[in-house]
């Protein structure tokens, strides 16, 4: 076996560190139990609109009232600059709002709506109710 053979024979049994996807699924899904617990139905996960340049919704949810929650799910490694929920800039609330737009075209009746924020850090999950409007 030569060199280049050993190494990636070591490197194969070695755990390899999360990637950003594995770890924005993690969120989403500590996000997704805790939405649940608190009494929520899931309707649909990463939903997209089709085309380039357009928004995405991590999760929407409806409330046992019949709202509908778009949620956009935030994880950070730490609070510093401000912490994840910071980091929903106007672009990205104005992206989740067309895309939730598109989703409510598709609905005969749209019915009362909510954009909430679920933040993920070390110190655990918070949800932001009503945390922007479309307005």
């Amino acid at each position: 076996m030569d060199f280049l053979t050993k190494r990636s024979a070591a490197q194969a049994g070695a755990a390899q560190p999360p990637t950003t996807k594995q770890k924005g699924d993690a969120a989403e899904d500590a996000a997704l139990r805790h939405l649940q617990a608190a009494g929520l139905r899931l309707l649909e996960r990463n939903y997209r609109t089709p085309g380039r340049g357009g928004g995405e919704i991590d999760l929407i949810l409806r409330e046992r009232d019949g709202t509908l929650v778009f949620v956009e799910v935030r994880q950070r490694a730490s609070a510093s600059h401000g912490g994840a929920a910071a980091s929903v800039s106007a672009t990205k609330q104005r992206r989740i709002i067309f895309a939730a737009r598109h989703y409510l075209m598709r609905l005969r009746e749209p019915p009362p709506c909510r954009f909430d924020v679920v933040v993920v850090e070390p110190a655990g999950v918070q949800w932001l109710r009503a945390a922007f409007d479309a307005s």
